[in-house]
């Protein structure tokens, strides 16, 4: 019997804009501050995002530069590009284009966007134009990332001349916090309920990026569990072979026992054939995994990272290899 209750489900108490706060009451004593904190730190580190990466400004050849006709120097529209918020519908990336003439004001909303790229702060300020006869003229780069790059991580051998690398803010998460408050429950009044404010840039909503922390929590616990149970499972004999003759055979038996279960996974033909569900032929046909065997080498923790499998897809493939006796 497990003597550590579960919490009630959580519930939201305040939302407004990209801002909410989540309760969960009914946490054991301790299990508090073990969830919130585990949720605000994957929430800060580990939720993909879309940001600019380079770009490339007509007539400045590096960030120092300053440009005719622009009130702002390349270092201050840089720091501009950089708060642009995007919604990126496509894992490769994307460029975005800017061409403006004469006195005004340059936002985002004067961008022209490929169809894979959404601005959500449409108004963010990015330059000044002070005369009829400047000209503006950029392109940037859009691509998914999680956290926080620095430029110095990336290749610089790729740039080329006049392409300006950019601090890569890629993270949703404007500000995650908890707090942890006692309750009663029954007769005790140590169990505890956790307040967990979320704040995100727009790009997709608390709900969301909870619902996102949390699955990624479960896929670390649910690997952890799984190779904890392999391990029981497979646990050597304490009885070892006496002699040479007992060592050759018990190596003879193995191989045999290998070649039959290559030669089964070889009679499969297909994904079909194992009955996998198509979400999970999908997304093992996105990763390039074609066939049986390429899938038997890959490790239980490559195929939780494909994306679009989960811990369902790993549990429905290890089920179906348990079925034929083939070990991954």
């Amino acid at each position: 019997m497990n003597m550590i209750s579960l919490p009630k489900v959580p519930m939201i108490s305040e939302k407004d804009n990209n801002r909410a706060v989540f309760i969960i009451e009914g946490l054991y004593p301790g299990y508090g501050i073990t969830v919130g904190n585990a949720l605000r730190r994957v929430l800060l580190s580990s939720l993909e995002g879309a940001a600019v990466a380079q770009a490339r400004i007509k007539g400045a050849q590096h960030e120092f530069a300053t440009l005719p006709g622009v009130l702002e120097d390349v270092i201050t529209i840089c720091l501009n590009l950089k708060k642009l918020r995007f919604k990126l519908f496509s894992d490769e990336p994307q460029q975005a284009t800017l061409k403006l003439q004469g006195e005004k004001e340059v936002f985002g909303k004067d961008l022209k966007l490929p169809s894979q790229l959404e601005l959500v702060n449409k108004d963010l300020h990015i330059a000044t134009l002070t005369n009829k006869k400047a000209v503006f003229e950029m392109d940037i780069l859009v691509q998914k990332g999680i956290g926080y790059e620095p430029r110095e991580t990336r290749d610089k051998e790729k740039l080329e001349i006049g392409q300006i690398s950019l601090d890569a803010i890629y993270t949703p998460i404007q500000r995650v916090s908890y707090k942890v408050d006692n309750i009663r429950v029954g007769d005790r009044t140590d169990f505890e309920r956790l307040s967990l404010e979320i704040e995100t840039d727009g790009t997709m909503s608390p709900e969301e990026a909870l619902m996102k922390a949390t699955e990624i929590l479960i896929n670390h616990f649910t690997l952890i569990f799984d190779e904890k149970s392999n391990l029981i499972k497979e646990k050597p004999s304490a009885k070892k072979p006496s002699d040479k003759d007992g060592s050759k055979k018990g190596k003879e038996v193995k191989k045999a026992k290998k070649d039959k279960k290559a030669k089964e996974a070889k009679e499969v033909k297909s994904f079909e054939e194992l009955k996998f569900s198509v979400r999970t032929i999908n997304a093992l046909d996105n990763a390039h995994i074609k066939n049986i065997s390429g899938l038997a080498r890959k490790k239980e923790i490559d195929i939780l990272k494909i994306e679009g499998l989960g811990p369902k897809g790993l549990q429905e493939i290890k089920k179906a290899f348990k079925k034929l006796g083939i070990e991954m």
